[in-house]
């Protein structure tokens, strides 16, 4: 199955290049909360940027399923990749759209009352329109887009997709026609009675932590953990 390449459009060149917010529609309109909604351009980048799995939406045989997948990003455009008999990969493409959301969680909120425990947290809701990535050099491109997304640099240590591998990976575009974020990063908010309760409340900060990388007992002697794994290590959390 294919898709034709999309002819990029006036329209979609002048958004690349000025717009700094998604417009807002029903679509994505952050309903519930709207105080915390965020609909700038660069700030949903940030989000999208800090995580490397996202979960997708589709219909396969008339029931709703949602798969978490790596993805990467390059400019506005999201992709994702999947054998050629992946079944999510194969209704995202009979489907010509796609929706997918990124979630960061950063705290638990423990409140005074069951009713108002809550959670921080930083996410995205994205959609747009879908098509096949069938070009060899540019389905490497993006595989290497997508691998050095989930650890920056790491594809210069790898041995590349070869010619049968390559053709056996279905990669799918999806644009980022419409997008939004929601973000929470505050304290407890309780009820006014609630706050000369004898309870304890407050926030257990959570982060995502990268432990000392574990080679693998199969390895060459003399081999060294790559510069780009140290690194990424560090910025998660020092060894």
């Amino acid at each position: 199955m294919s898709v034709t390449h999309h002819k990029t459009t006036t329209f979609e060149v002048i958004k690349q290049f000025t717009m700094t917010k998604y417009p807002v529609s029903t679509l994505n309109k952050v309903v519930r909360g709207p105080k915390r909604a965020n609909y700038d351009v660069h700030d949903i980048n940030t989000i999208l940027n800090d995580a490397f799995l996202c979960n997708v939406g589709y219909v396969w045989e008339g029931k709703a399923i949602v798969i978490p997948t790596a993805y990467g990003r390059l400019g506005d455009k999201i992709y994702i990749h999947g054998s050629l008999k992946n079944r999510m990969m194969l209704s995202l493409l009979a489907a010509k759209e796609a929706s997918l959301s990124v979630t960061h969680l950063d705290g638990l909120v423990l409140a005074r009352s069951a009713f108002h425990h809550s959670a921080n947290y930083r996410s995205v809701n994205v959609f747009g329109r879908v098509k096949e990535i069938e070009e060899p050099k540019e389905k490497m491109k993006i595989l290497k887009c997508i691998l050095n997304h989930m650890l920056p640099g790491h594809w210069d240590n790898i041995r590349h997709p070869n010619e049968k591998e390559l053709n056996a990976t279905l990669v799918i575009e999806i644009s980022m026609d419409m997008a939004s974020a929601k973000v929470r990063a505050e304290g407890v908010v309780d009820e006014k009675e609630d706050y000369n309760l004898p309870i304890w409340a407050g926030v257990v900060p959570l982060r995502q932590v990268a432990e000392t990388p574990i080679s693998d007992k199969d390895l060459q002697e003399g081999m060294e953990i790559p510069k780009a794994v140290l690194e990424y290590v560090e910025k998660w959390n020092a060894i």
